[in-house]
């Protein structure tokens, strides 16, 4: 006789099943409709078009055809061993000093960063994710602009347990962010008792799509120092503006205005929107603090 015993399913941590993920958003709905049902002119004409996704596929071609052979554009190839030793957790040397002069040449050379200043990450995502982690606490919060890039409820509250406050724009002044709204933003967090540890904001805009203006960053940077909290700005849009002059960084702020705060100041960028290299997972982000300040050391332990 056999004797079945009534097992309980196997649980999973309070992280993996929280809502923090938020995929049943609309957003990660129409991820999962398309995924299911992908059009195609062809063989599926009634399917769903995917238009909610950020990706340059009109320069494919020519990063296949450099990747297939860069010596044709007279590029040397890296030495394998250069690759394939432990390098400093914050990059390849060469490859953070190509970063940084390349993201000055986006910005018109308005701007300077200095190599040892950029840690290399696996992806935008996850140099926003290790801020969040290192720039907050658990129960702590940043505040954000709206509308914003629905995928940051995920990637930066599901693992960090950071909290996400709406900085409320508004259609009527095309989405301006307000000294007004930043003001009642924070004192929404007062409110509730959660301590504002930083701001992040997306120049250019997702999903608007619009740059911030000059005189809107001077105000965003003179709130952050008042309230004395972090500004990440996560330019991963920068080199997809029609013109150096449409787009201005923050860096270009802090510089012109030879910012005393500016190590409270942290800059994203991507391959992946510039250079079509999505599925690359490479990102980085600049600070400007000193090489043995505690953000450089909590990124050494933390990549």
């Amino acid at each position: 006789m056999t004797i079945e015993i009534e097992r309980s399913s196997v649980g999973l941590s309070k992280v993996a099943v929280s809502e923090t993920h938020c995929e049943k958003s609309p957003y990660f709905a129409g991820w999962r409709a398309y995924d299911e049902n992908p059009y195609d002119e062809l063989c599926n004409p009634s399917g769903v078009i995917q238009m909610g996704l950020a990706e340059n596929q009109v320069s494919l071609d020519l990063v296949e055809k450099y990747l297939q052979n860069p010596a044709d554009d007279g590029n040397r190839t890296v030495g394998f061993r250069e690759n394939a030793l432990f390098q400093d957790y914050h990059g390849l040397q060469a490859f953070r000093t190509a970063m940084a002069s390349f993201m000055e040449q986006i910005r018109g050379g308005r701007a300077k960063f200095d190599p040892d200043r950029v840690v290399i990450t696996a992806g935008a995502t996850a140099a926003n994710e290790l801020l969040t982690f290192i720039l907050a606490d658990p129960g702590d919060a940043l505040l954000i602009p709206t509308p914003y890039y629905p995928g940051f409820d995920r990637d930066l509250r599901w693992r960090t347990g950071v909290n996400i406050v709406p900085v409320h724009c508004d259609s009527s002044n095309d989405f301006d962010i307000t000294p007004q709204a930043l003001e009642a933003a924070y004192r929404e967090a007062e409110s509730k008792n959660i301590k504002v540890r930083g701001m992040l904001i997306t120049n250019p805009s997702n999903p608007l799509g619009i740059t911030i203006k000059r005189s809107t960053l001077e105000d965003i940077l003179d709130f952050v120092t008042r309230k004395n909290i972090h500004l990440v700005a996560d330019e991963i849009f920068s080199g997809s503006a029609f013109s150096s002059e449409d787009f201005v960084s923050v860096a270009e702020i802090v510089e012109a205005r030879n910012f005393e705060d500016s190590e409270r100041v942290h800059i994203v960028y991507s391959l992946s929107k510039t250079w079509a290299c999505r599925a690359s997972g490479l990102g980085l982000f600049t600070h400007t603090m000193t090489k043995s300040s505690s953000l450089q050391e909590e990124c050494r332990a933390s990549l």
